[in-house]
C-alpha cells in the first residue's frame, strides 16, 4: 500500500507548477484558440479582396521569376504518392498537434521555458490575425487556373470542403502563414531544449521541413511564409524585451529597499 500512499505526493511532483496552474494553462490556451476561431471566421469575409491579394502576390513572385511553389510541387507530385502523404500529414498536424504536443512536454519537462514559449506562440497568433483581417489572402491552391494542385483534395476525412475544416479554418488566412511563424517558434525552442544531438538536429530543420509542406500543398505562397517568419522573430524579440524590462523593474526595485 506504499505506492497508494506516495501516490499523492508522485501526482503533485509531475506537475511543476502544480495541477491547479497546469489547469489554468490549458484554460489559457483552450480559451485563446476559441476566441482565435471565431475572429478568423468574422475576417472570412471578403472573397474579392482575398483574390485579388492572391493575385497580387502571384504578380508580385512572377515579376521576381520567383514563382516556385508550382516547381515544388511538380517535384513532389512527380516523386511519389508517399512524398505527398508526407507533406500532407505535417499541413494537418504541423500546427495543433505538434504545437499542442510540444507545449505539454515544455510544461511537464522544462516549466521554466514554458512561460516564454507560451507568450512568444500567443503574441505571434494574435499579430496573425490582424494580418488576415487587414490582408484577407487566397491561397495558392484557390488558383488552380494557374497550375497549383490542392494535395489534400483526396483526403475524404480532412480536405478543405469537409465540415469539420471549414469549422476551423479560414480558407483566406494565407498572410501571413502562421505554420511558418509557430514551426520557427516550435523548432528552435526545441532544438535549445532536447539533450540528444539528433534532436536537436531534427527540430532545427523542422521549420524548413514545414515551410517546404505548406507550399508543396499549395498552401501558401513563399511571400506569406517570410511574411511568417518576420512575425516569429518579432513577436520573440517584443517578448524577450518585455522580460528584460521586467528583470531590470525588479531589479531597480530590489536595491530600491532599504
Amino acid at each position: 500500500m506504499d505506492w497508494l500512499r506516495a501516490a499523492p505526493t508522485r501526482l503533485r511532483a509531475a506537475a511543476p507548477r502544480g495541477w491547479r496552474d497546469f489547469g489554468l494553462q490549458l484554460a489559457i490556451w483552450f480559451g485563446f484558440l476559441f476566441a482565435y476561431q471565431v475572429a478568423r471566421g468574422i475576417a472570412d469575409r471578403d472573397p474579392f479582396a482575398a483574390f485579388e491579394n492572391g493575385r497580387l502576390i502571384v504578380d508580385l513572385q512572377s515579376r521576381l521569376h520567383a514563382l516556385v511553389e508550382l516547381d515544388i510541387q511538380r517535384v513532389v507530385l512527380s516523386t511519389g504518392d508517399w512524398l505527398v502523404q508526407a507533406v500532407n500529414w505535417t499541413y494537418w498536424n504541423s500546427q495543433f498537434t505538434v504545437v499542442g504536443l510540444v507545449l505539454l512536454w515544455v510544461y511537464f519537462r522544462r516549466s521554466e521555458a514554458f512561460l516564454r514559449l507560451r507568450n512568444v506562440l500567443l503574441l505571434a497568433n494574435m499579430l496573425a490575425l490582424v494580418g488576415f483581417v487587414l490582408m484577407p489572402t487566397a491561397p495558392p491552391r484557390l488558383f488552380p487556373e494557374l497550375g497549383f494542385v490542392d494535395t489534400l483534395a483526396a483526403s475524404t476525412a480532412l480536405n478543405h470542403g469537409s465540415g469539420l475544416v471549414q469549422l476551423a479554418s479560414n480558407q483566406y488566412a494565407a498572410m501571413p502563414s502562421i505554420h511558418a511563424a509557430d514551426a520557427l517558434v516550435i523548432g528552435f525552442a526545441m532544438a535549445g531544449l532536447v539533450r540528444s544531438r539528433i534532436a536537436k538536429t531534427l527540430w532545427t530543420l523542422w521549420p524548413t521541413w514545414v515551410w517546404f509542406t505548406v507550399m508543396a500543398t499549395a498552401n501558401h505562397f513563399w511571400l506569406d511564409v517570410a511574411a511568417g517568419i518576420g512575425l516569429a522573430l518579432l513577436s520573440a524579440s517584443l517578448v524577450l524585451w518585455v522580460e528584460t524590462v521586467r528583470r531590470r523593474d525588479d531589479a531597480l526595485d530590489r536595491a530600491a529597499l532599504p
